[in-house]
Order: C-alpha cells, then sequence, then structure tokens
C-alpha cells in the first residue's frame, strides 16, 4: 500500500525549499561581501619600520599603527575595510569597493609627521603642538580652500612667530608635512611644485591658537589633508612590499564571467545526475540546490568576504558534492543488483557508503585547512569556502539527500521500481542466488588491472623523468607571486595590440619581461615588468596614464623579492604537510601500507601538474597553489575510496595465503569502483571546464590545473596507487608466508538513520 501522506510531505518540503530560496536569495546575494578582486579595491602589505633611531617595532607599536590606519580609512569613507597584523612587523589593508585608489594609496602611506620649519629648516613646532581632530578644511580670505589648525598653546606659537619675524627678510613659517633627510627648504623654494604645503611670510607676533595652511589646493586636497591630520600621525614608517589594485570594471567582468561559467557547470551536472541515476538524480539536483544556497547564507552571517577563487571554490564545491550522492547511489544500486528490495537495498547503500564519504571529505578538508593557514587573503577565501562546502555536502548529500529520497522509498511507491534508480530489469538478480554485491559483474571485468601494473609504472615513470628533463630545461613560468616584480592588466573597449601597449611602456619609461594579449577581442592585456613598486607615486602615474587613455582602471600588483621568496616557501611548507597530515590519517584509518600508496600517488599528480605547466608555459601564480592542494584532497580522495572497497574485499577473508588472492581482491576493488571514480571526475571536470572556458581570465590557468590535475589524479587512483599497496601486500605475504586478515570494527553510531 502506497503510503501518499510522505509523497505529500516531499513536495511540501521542495515547495517551502523553492519559496524560501526564491524569496530569499536575492537579499543574500546583494549583502554578501565581495572582495576586492570582484568590486574592484586596493590591497597593500606594509613592512612596518622604526621612523626613529633605536625605536622598537613591539607589539604595541603595531597595534597602534593599525589603529592609526583605520581612523585614515574611516576618513576615506570605505565600508567594511579589513587591517591585520601579520607577523612581528607587517600589516595588511584592504579596501574593497575604494572609488579613488590613488587617493587611498596616499593617504594611507603618508606618517603625516607635520612640521613648523624656518628657512633653515630647523624644527619649531611639531604636531605635537596640535589639538588633535580640531583640523577642518575651509576657504582663505581670497576664497581659496585653505586647511585650519587649532594650537594647543597661544604662547608658543607668539614666541615663535616672534623668532621667525627676527630672521627678515627670511621670515617664513614653513610647513613641512613628512619632511625627509635631504629634504631642503633652499632647494624646493625655486622649484614648481615643492615638498612643502606652504611658507606664508611673518609680519608681527601672532597670538591666536589657529593656523591656516593655504597653497594650490582643490577643496578635496584640502579636505583630505584635513582627514589626514585628524587621524594622526603614525608612530612608525611603512615601506610597501606588495600591492594590488583592482579597476571596478575587472571586477566587475570578472564576477559575471565567473557566475556564468558556474551556472553552466552546475546544469550540466545536474542534466547528468537526472540522466545518469534518475529519479535519486532529480533528489541531488534538489539538494545540491540547497547547499548552494546554504553556502550563500553561511557566508552573509559570517560577514566573510567572498573573493573570485572562493566562488570557483563553490562552484567546484558542487562538484564535489555530487560525490557523496555518486557513492550512495553506486552502492543503492548493487544492493538492488542483488534482488534486495528497494526499502532494503536504500538502507544497506546508505550504510555501506558513509564511512567512504567521511574518510574522504576528511582529507580533503585537511588540505583546505592547511591552505588557508599558509594562504594570502584570496587563497584564505578558495579555502573557507572550500571547507563551508565540504560541510554544508554533508548537511545536504549525506543527510539531507537520504531524508528527501527516503520519504519516497518509505512510501512504498518505488517498491516495483528498480528502474528509477537507473538499474535496468535484466541486471536484477534473484535474491535466492544469494549473490553478494563484492561478486556483481561490472563493465571492467575484462581487464586486468593488476597484471599489467608493470606498464603503467612504466609510462608514469618514463613521463615523470622526462618531466623532471624538461622542467630543469625549461623551469617554471613564475608570476609575480613568486619571482617578484609588478603584473599590470590593461582592459579597453577596442582590441589591442603588443605594439600599442609598448608604445605606452615607453611613455611610461617602463621596461617589460612580456606582454600577452588575452580575450576573444584582444581586449585585455597582461604586462610583467621587473621590479616592485614601492614607490606610491610611480603606480598613481601609472594608474591614472591607463585609465585616462582607455576609460577604465587598471589592476597592478606588486610584489617584493622578500615576499616572492616567502610565498614559495609557504607553497612548499603546504604541499608537505598536507602530504605528511594525510598519510598519518590514511595509515590511522586504514593501514600504513595504503598510507604510503597514497602519498605516492598524491606527489605523483602534483608533479605531474608542475611538468604540464612548465612545458606549456602557463603562468604559475598563488592560485595554482591552490588548485594543487585541491588535487591533492581530490585525489586522497578518489583513492580512499578505492581503499575502502579493496578493503572490504580484503575483510571477507580470514587469511590470506597466496599471491592471486591480494591480486583477486584489488582487481574487484578498482573494478567496483571505477563507475563511481568516473561519474565523480566527470562532474567535476563539468564545473573545471566550465571555469576554463567561460570563467574569468584571472582564474583561468587555475581551472587548466583542475581539469590536469582532476585527470591525474583518477589515473593514480587506479594505476598507481592501488598497484603500489599490491607490491607492498604481496611483499607482506612473501615475508610472512601467510596474512591473518583483523577485521576492524566500522563505527556507525553517527550515521544518518533514514
Amino acid at each position: 500500500m502506497v503510503k501518499r501522506s510522505r509523497i505529500v510531505a516531499f513536495f511540501l518540503i521542495v515547495l517551502l525549499f523553492a519559496g524560501l530560496i526564491g524569496g530569499t536569495t536575492d537579499k543574500v546575494v546583494k549583502k554578501i561581501n565581495l572582495g576586492l578582486d570582484l568590486r574592484g579595491g586596493f590591497e597593500v602589505l606594509y613592512k612596518v619600520e622604526p621612523v626613529k633611531k633605536g625605536q622598537k617595532i613591539d607589539k604595541a607599536a603595531l597595534a597602534d599603527t593599525a589603529a592609526a590606519l583605520d581612523r585614515r580609512v574611516n576618513a576615506l569613507g570605505v565600508s567594511e575595510p579589513q587591517i591585520s597584523v601579520e607577523g612581528n612587523n607587517r600589516i595588511r589593508v584592504q579596501l574593497a569597493g575604494v572609488k579613488d585608489q590613488n587617493e587611498a594609496r596616499k593617504m594611507l602611506s603618508t606618517t603625516a609627521n607635520l612640521t613648523f620649519r624656518d628657512v633653515n629648516d630647523k624644527v619649531m613646532m611639531d604636531g605635537t603642538d596640535l589639538v588633535q581632530g580640531k583640523a577642518k578644511q575651509s576657504f582663505d580670505q581670497n576664497g581659496k580652500p585653505d586647511v585650519v589648525l587649532q594650537l594647543k598653546s597661544r604662547k608658543k606659537f607668539a614666541n615663535v612667530t616672534k623668532k621667525i619675524l627676527a630672521m627678515a627678510p627670511n621670515n617664513q613659517l614653513v610647513i613641512w608635512m613628512d619632511f625627509q633627510k635631504g629634504d631642503s627648504y633652499k632647494k624646493e623654494v625655486a622649484k614648481k611644485n615643492p615638498k612643502f604645503l606652504s611658507n606664508p611670510s611673518v609680519n608681527s607676533v601672532l597670538n591666536t591658537d589657529q593656523v591656516e595652511i593655504t597653497g594650490n589646493f582643490t577643496v578635496k586636497e584640502a579636505s583630505n589633508l584635513a582627514d589626514l591630520l585628524n587621524a594622526g600621525a603614525l608612530p612608525v614608517k611603512l615601506h610597501e612590499i606588495y600591492s594590488t589594485s583592482v579597476g571596478a570594471s575587472f571586477g566587475q567582468e570578472a564576477l559575471h564571467d565567473t557566475i556564468l561559467a558556474g551556472i553552466i557547470g552546475v546544469a550540466a551536472i545536474f542534466l547528468f545526475m537526472i540522466g545518469y541515476y534518475r529519479f535519486p538524480g532529480f533528489v541531488a539536483c534538489i539538494t545540491l540546490s540547497v547547499y548552494i544556497f546554504l553556502i550563500l547564507l553561511v557566508y552573509r552571517l559570517m560577514g566573510a568576504v567572498l573573493t573570485l577563487p572562493g566562488i570557483a571554490a563553490l562552484v567546484l564545491g558542487v562538484g564535489m558534492a555530487v560525490d557523496a550522492n555518486i557513492i550512495t547511489y553506486e552502492r543503492i544500486k548493487e544492493e538492488l543488483r542483488v534482488g534486495k528490495s528497494v526499502k532494503s537495498a536504500f538502507r544497506t547503500g546508505n550504510k555501506s557508503s558513509f564511512v567512504a564519504i567521511f574518510d574522504s571529505n576528511i582529507t580533503t578538508i585537511l588540505a583546505a585547512i592547511i591552505l588557508f593557514y599558509f594562504g594570502t587573503s584570496s587563497i584564505r577565501g578558495f579555502a573557507t569556502t572550500l571547507i563551508i562546502s565540504i560541510l554544508l555536502s554533508f548537511l545536504t548529500a549525506v543527510y539531507g539527500s537520504r531524508w528527501l529520497l527516503g520519504l519516497w522509498v518509505n512510501s512504498n511507491f518505488l517498491k516495483k521500481r528498480p528502474h528509477w534508480f537507473g538499474v535496468k530489469k535484466s541486471a536484477i538478480h534473484d535474491i535466492a542466488e544469494n549473490v553478494d554485491t563484492h561478486d556483481l559483474k561490472t563493465k571492467f571485468d575484462w581487464y586486468d588491472f593488476v597484471k599489467h601494473r608493470n606498464i603503467f609504472f612504466a609510462i608514469s615513470a618514463v613521463l615523470i623523468i622526462g618531466g623532471f628533463i624538461l622542467l630543469s630545461i625549461f623551469k617554471l613560468n613564475l608570476s609575480i607571486d613568486f619571482s617578484s616584480g609588478t603584473r599590470i592588466e590593461v582592459s579597453s573597449n577596442h582590441a589591442l595590440s603588443q605594439q600599442e601597449i609598448q608604445r605606452d611602456l615607453d611613455h611610461l619609461h617602463l621596461k617589460s619581461e612580456d606582454i600577452v594579449m588575452q580575450g576573444a577581442n584582444r581586449h585585455h592585456a597582461v604586462i610583467r615588468v621587473k621590479g616592485s613598486f614601492s614607490d606610491k607615486e610611480k603606480s598613481t602615474k601609472i594608474n591614472q596614464y591607463f585609465t585616462e587613455k582607455y576609460g577604465k582602471s587598471p589592476s597592478i600588483s606588486s610584489v617584493s623579492p622578500t615576499v616572492g621568496k616567502e610565498l614559495a616557501l609557504s607553497a612548499m611548507y603546504s604541499l608537505l604537510l598536507a602530504a605528511v597530515g594525510i598519510i598519518i590519517y590514511v595509515a590511522f584509518r586504514f593501514e600504513w601500507r595504503m598510507g604510503v600508496a597514497s602519498i605516492v600517488a598524491l606527489f605523483h599528480d602534483a608533479f605531474f601538474m608542475i611538468a604540464f605547466f612548465s612545458i606549456t608555459r602557463l603562468e604559475v601564480d598563488v592560485t595554482f597553489i591552490a588548485a594543487v592542494l585541491t588535487i591533492v584532497g581530490y585525489s586522497i580522495n578518489d583513492t580512499i575510496v578505492t581503499f575502502d572497497r579493496i578493503r572490504d574485499n580484503l575483510n571477507r577473508r580470514r587469511k590470506i595465503k597466496t599471491a592471486k588472492e591480494i591480486h583477486d581482491i584489488v582487481n574487484a576493488g578498482i573494478r567496483q569502483t571505477l563507475a563511481r571514480s568516473v561519474n565523480t571526475v566527470l562532474t567535476v571536470l563539468m564545473t573545471s571546464v566550465a571555469l576554463a572556458i567561460f570563467g574569468s581570465e584571472s582564474i583561468r590557468n587555475f581551472s587548466i590545473a583542475l581539469i590536469v590535475g582532476l585527470i591525474t589524479g583518477t589515473y593514480s587512483s587506479v594505476f598507481i596507487a592501488a598497484q603500489i599497496w599490491f607490491v607492498l601486500k604481496k611483499r607482506q605475504l612473501k615475508k610472512h608466508g601467510s596474512i591473518l586478515i583483523q577485521k576492524a570494527r566500522r563505527t556507525r553510531a553517527d550515521e544518518p538513520q533514514v
């Protein structure tokens, strides 16, 4: 008897979610904080240096500096700035959505040390003589913008003006901002644009507590100067070692392209799931939609900043979240094929798939945590999204999908409809035959994977040796992230040419390492220049030139040699720590031989990605490290699912006496999980290919790295990791004569019950 109430409950739940998602998604999305790579903006990393000899840079000095920078940012009117202290002597400032990046750059890095000097550069007063927060923009007697300051002591100012008056005819009170060693009034006074702010003549003793700073100011410049003085002088000197500025148009284009790529990739996954898994695939599409909504909602509630790599991780996460559904549905199909009822197959399939899903996702979380710890701001966004994705996929794919599908299964509507699960009637055995799921025939029974292991080892060895040789010759095409220098991305409404860009560089007196034209219409140009721009005036000049000529603000990133080396070291540490963490976990959950085999496959995949980028001369930037670690997580995920099935086959035996038994166990494990591996890699490839073709140019190499890694990851899980375990297990057998199987008790207390 069909329990229609459960089916009605299913549709009511789906309608409830559809209404909730449809009614709130727009509001949620609009309130999510977008990173500067999506909104445009400015990011800079400063090295904090002493402003006076003997000054110590301690935690208090860093905190005071961060507070002073925060006051300056507030004066700029930037919403939700991010100012963070890094290490013992660095401060990172991120200003997403800032309208005038040049203005922001000047206001941040100016020490704002105001001094009043005589014509011989002797200090008469400084910023400590001002009443804090009382500077304001005003107009002088001629109606020109000026800045009015309030002094603490009338008497002191009167004494200063008396001394200046006595120096007639050189009776000028020179007002300086950030007077540097080597500066001189006598040198600057003859210049058209002197460094000092103003040099009024003192014709009488002034008994007042107000001072006017006059000059050729615009209203905006005078207002900025007043804001800067009110924010206070910095207690230290800031040396810029890394910066990136993204034009608003770049951010908007990147956001549009990546969202379009995401929609295409997710739509392809939905079609595949419904076409291959039928009704369970439809349920998976529902829970995947909820999953995407929940990720956006969590980001909104956390107040997290969504970056371009973060969106890529979200789209990629959809492909990886499908993996849990695929593992479960493949297990259910196996149970149906041995003749079990739909209800029994559903329950058993859920139980048998849980541990594989849990183990495989934990390893990906390990890689993401390491990536977050060592990554830069945008990569941390990627890692954060990846961690959230994995956790929410458990909630939706493991619990949500089983709950919704369970309503139909327990309604008895699917009782005699195994074809709704994509299982043909001709493939179902009679329950009386007592066929075990491990004995079912697969599409891959014709091939002996273990027998041909030496061929796979030889192919990989030749490719690895060849890769090492080519890598030693060509090296890697390192981006400025690792090699230091400056990267300028120019965008235009018309097609650009290398000759035109070269003329622009000649005009700016810049020497480029290379110029790469991008986009189908060649509307983008990427320029790499030797040397980092710690000189804010130079970056400002470049920004203004390209903005005025092409109507769009360029994106400029500058990395010092110190930061480049640190990023390279961090990348190496990330990979090594990820490898150590994974081998410990796999050894604990399985056995050390599986851990060793997994790590060999892991480095196999990472090296192939590196060699591919070396041969193709694709640029290796910081997002490449994110791609490598993602593939590390994915590859180990795939390997663990295969090893989980090998362990199941192993546990069916009490003792192993011959190498042939190990041979059969490994072959069976690969054959039984290969369909799942192929289907999973297809879903993740769909999103990766969509990102590569339709996504933003700035994550194209990231997407290509994922595609290469996904293919090599699947190959290594089947043809390398499992085969290495066979070799190690065979040696164990040869050493001991036989292997007694210690069956591990698999706890299922935390599994979802439906």
